[in-house]
């Protein structure tokens, strides 16, 4: 590959990518990044950088069109409160007005479809990032119990339809009971309240939609996730397996070990 270019959102996945493309030898890696969203930083890895605010579709694709990117890739999410300040251009507000659902899946294939006239074919979200694949079994901290292992169990079922609804792809259970469901909140205020009901002894998973497209919305945890758990009471994280991306595996696991939070690998 010659160029390929990283739709940079926030978090430390966008660092991710840009360095395990580098190793799989592609030549030049840019950046479209978004004001108030993607850390600065990301500018030092990259070989050019263009940064837009949410919602200017149009400059995106004239940058990946001019700078001769012939793939890109989404890394890293969008505030979801962010959303609620979007300010499309006219491309985007052209694009908004021809979709009959407005969804994540919907939303971000018709980005790629943009994209793609533009030149730029949209890869999966997955690409160079094997080693930081979540594997099945226990990933970090202590061992789960039994009893443990059936709430995630079901917390699984019921992510897995959730997710299948569009609803969101987190649940957070205790004893056999759902306490919290994602919503457009995102998952660490879902965290949040469904740890607070838990009173300590929450469980939390989250899963791949049924079917999902790889390009958007790949299922990730790190650091972050972590620390909110420890704050909400939340003691162990279920994650699907060979489809949930562990950025910073070493900080994680440090943070498991010091929290006693136990994170599992489902299938």
């Amino acid at each position: 590959m010659e160029t390929l270019a990283i739709i940079a959102g926030n978090g430390t996945y966008p660092f991710a990518m840009a360095r395990g493309a580098r190793a799989a030898g592609v030549k030049r890696v840019v950046a479209v990044a978004f004001t108030g969203e993607t850390n600065e930083a990301l500018a030092a890895e990259v070989d050019a950088i263009e940064w837009i605010r949410v919602g200017q579709l149009g400059k995106m694709c004239s940058f990946v069109e001019k700078i001769g990117a012939r793939h890109g890739v989404m890394a890293g999410q969008i505030a979801p409160k962010n959303l609620f300040d979007l300010r499309p251009d006219f491309k985007a507000l052209f694009l908004l007005a021809k979709l009959k659902r407005r969804n994540a899946e919907t939303i971000f294939a018709a980005i790629g479809e943009e994209m793609k006239k533009a030149g730029c074919e949209l890869i999966s979200a997955t690409t160079y990032m094997d080693e930081h694949m979540a594997g099945e079994g226990l990933i970090a901290g202590p061992r789960v119990k039994p009893r443990v292992e059936d709430d995630l169990r079901y917390g699984y079922e019921t992510a897995k339809e959730v997710s299948r609804l569009d609803i969101g792809q987190t649940v957070l259970v205790k004893n056999g009971t759902v306490l919290a469901v994602e919503g457009f909140e995102g998952t660490n205020e879902c965290i949040k309240r469904g740890g607070t009901l838990g009173r300590g002894d929450a469980v939390m998973v989250k899963v791949a939609k049924p079917g999902q497209d790889l390009r958007f919305d790949v299922p990730v945890i790190g650091p972050t996730t972590l620390e909110t758990c420890a704050a909400a009471g939340v003691r162990v994280i279920g994650v699907e397996a060979r489809q949930t991306i562990v950025l910073d595996r070493e900080r994680v696991e440090a943070l498991a070990a010091e929290h006693k939070i136990s994170v599992f690998g489902l299938t």
